[in-house]
């Protein structure tokens, strides 16, 4: 059984607005799976800030899952900013909307992740092969109306469409609702969101650092019981940030039944 992870985690964008919890969720998913989850360090690959393109994020997901084979575990987790585009191929039949992640050198031309690039390259991967999926940003346009008043060092993980392309499709299309890249999700694939279809992502400061919410609960939870089911992980996931001001609620989203009750990262 081969482990395999890609993490990936921006603060310093080019042209967008920056976050300041990104890196430290990196290091924190890192030090977990390796000393928790006994990934090798060989394949742990990392990318940050201005090594984060669009070409490097995609060519280190077909480094992913290159190769996979019955048994193995592959992770990917992005930590950075997420937004919304126009569905171009008529996949997205509830909102006609693509949900997309923003690397480095995000533009609204073409410089972005779409769910449906993400689909194709997990498509590729064997289907008893273990696929774990994290993504501390947000997808939701509604979602900026809510303030992340608890915390006043709190900012938001979402990008705002600027008026041009909003004006594409505004008049079209009713107002934004989010599909939450579920086209990812196959039968051994589980996707793991900071937040609820309205809601964003807190890039928070916690403990006296700068963090995703949805990240450092998440791995806090872990480190006390690396062995909980997910299910019981989302339960304790959703309680803590609740109880530390956050209205933000995490979704696990998966097809196999037998998925939710097992452990995070094990086949």
């Amino acid at each position: 059984m081969t482990k395999k992870a890609l993490i990936v985690g921006i603060n310093d964008y080019q042209k967008i607005n920056d976050l300041k919890g990104c890196l430290n969720d990196v290091q924190n998913m890192r030090d977990f799976l390796k000393d928790y989850k006994e990934f090798k360090i060989e394949n742990i690959r990392v990318l940050t800030d201005g090594r984060a393109t669009k070409q490097n994020i995609i060519n280190r997901l077909n480094w992913l899952v290159e190769g996979s084979k019955s048994g193995d575990v592959l992770v990917f987790h992005f930590s950075g900013h997420g937004s919304q585009i126009r569905d171009r191929n008529g996949d997205e039949i509830s909102d006609s909307l693509d949900e997309l992640l923003c690397p480095y050198d995000m533009n609204w031309d073409s410089n972005y992740i779409l769910d449906d690039e993400l689909e194709a390259i997990f498509n590729k991967v064997h289907k008893d092969t273990l696929v774990e999926i994290f993504l501390d940003c947000c997808h939701s346009g509604t979602g900026l109306r809510e303030m992340q008043s608890h915390f006043a060092l709190s900012k938001e993980r979402f990008l705002p469409q600027p008026l041009d392309i909003m004006l594409r499709w505004q008049g079209i299309e009713n107002v934004l609702n989010v599909y939450k890249m579920s086209c990812i999700v196959k039968a051994n694939q589980i996707l793991w969101s900071g937040c609820q279809d309205s809601q964003t992502s807190a890039d928070a400061f916690i403990d006296g650092n700068y963090n995703g919410a949805f990240t450092f609960y998440l791995l806090k939870h872990l480190r006390e019981n690396s062995n909980q089911s997910r299910k019981d992980l989302l339960v304790n996931l959703r309680n803590s940030l609740k109880n530390h001001g956050y209205s933000q609620i995490p979704q696990l989203e998966f097809y196999n039944s037998n998925v939710k009750k097992g452990t995070v990262f094990k086949p």
